[in-house]
């Protein structure tokens, strides 16, 4: 038993040393990250943040049947890629009637045409008999009667002639109305194949092979790497001196030796955690207001595969143009 109380002391006495030096080297690394930060000079200000990328939801136009999913999550994908296919055998068929009635209607314009053809060839004769009538009526060689007869016969020939131009435009405009149709047909199949809007990865996959969804149904969240930033919060005197365009630089505490190139794109017009009632300077001094620090795109993209939302790091503003980077935080070009 003495050696058991033995072991048990030993035992104590580690767990104990081994706490002391993690708090030791927590401290440390505090004390450290502290140095650092007040050896930033003045012109240049810092806030806490997490990297995030805009999310995109993939989802459908229409209520239908997932029949395919093409990616998963994680998986990269680029702008216009299809990621999933909904059941369309409906549209399909409907696409089939409709191309079936613009064949009909393009043979109702060929035969409206050749009746129209006809017509005007039966209107030229009855004009041409009408005329020779009429001279010879002039001349007591023909009756009243049979120019009578000719004139109806002339009338009755242009009737037909116009309601065999009426029939051919009717018929083109059936055409046009099935061409309509099977162009509108063709649009709502291929809505039907779900496409990423951007290049980005897929986050989450909502839905399922099988599964039938309303209108809007989502079915896949992407993020677009094109759109890359973290949100930090600044006091106000020092937030009013930063404006869009300004110069910025984001360090990951995942990559604590990486700084990364950005620009300040957004400055929020209303302050966040204000006091009901500012009267005082010391109230004033507890307004911050949100600056959103965005990567550049083209860089987003070059580097896709290292982009991770929700990572935690420090962003860097620098208002004051004429002040140099640290050497730590001055990055590539």
């Amino acid at each position: 038993m003495p050696f058991v109380r033995t072991w048990n002391v030993r035992r104590l006495r580690f767990s104990i040393a081994l706490l002391v030096g993690l708090l030791a080297a927590g401290g440390g690394g505090f004390y450290w990250w502290k140095h650092v930060q007040s050896q930033l000079p003045a012109g240049i200000s810092w806030g806490n943040g997490r990297l995030e990328a805009d999310e995109i939801d993939i989802d459908t136009k229409f209520p239908g049947r997932i029949a395919e999913l093409r990616v998963d999550i994680g998986d990269m994908v680029t702008a216009g890629q299809v990621v999933a296919r909904m059941d369309t055998r409906d549209l399909q068929e409907s696409l089939k009637k409709s191309q079936a009635q613009v064949n009909q209607a393009q043979r109702a314009i060929e035969e409206a045409n050749a009746n129209l053809e006809q017509q005007r060839t039966q209107q030229t004769l009855a004009a041409q008999e009408l005329d020779r009538t009429q001279a010879l009526l002039k001349n007591g060689w023909a009756t009243k009667e049979l120019f009578d007869q000719r004139k109806q016969a002339l009338d009755a020939a242009n009737a037909a002639l116009r309601a065999a131009t009426e029939r051919v435009a009717q018929t083109e405009r059936a055409l046009e109305a099935s061409e309509h149709d099977v162009g509108l047909y063709t649009v709502n199949i291929n809505d039907n194949d779900l496409a990423a809007p951007r290049d980005g990865r897929i986050q989450y996959r909502i839905a399922n092979i099988g599964e039938v969804l309303p209108a809007g149904g989502k079915v896949f969240t992407m993020l677009d790497i094109s759109y890359v930033y973290m949100d930090i919060y600044l006091p106000a005197p020092e937030a009013g001196k930063v404006k869009v365009g300004t110069d910025a630089r984001i360090l990951l505490d995942a990559y604590p030796t990486a700084p990364i190139p950005a620009k300040v794109s957004f400055l929020a017009s209303h302050a966040q955690f204000t006091p009901k009632t500012v009267e005082t300077q010391s109230e004033r001094d507890k307004l911050m207001f949100r600056v959103r620090v965005r990567i550049d795109p083209d860089r987003s993209r070059d580097h896709a595969q290292s982009v991770r939302s929700g990572l935690p790091g420090v962003a860097y503003v620098r208002a004051n143009p004429d002040v140099a980077w640290p050497r730590n935080l001055q990055g590539s070009p």
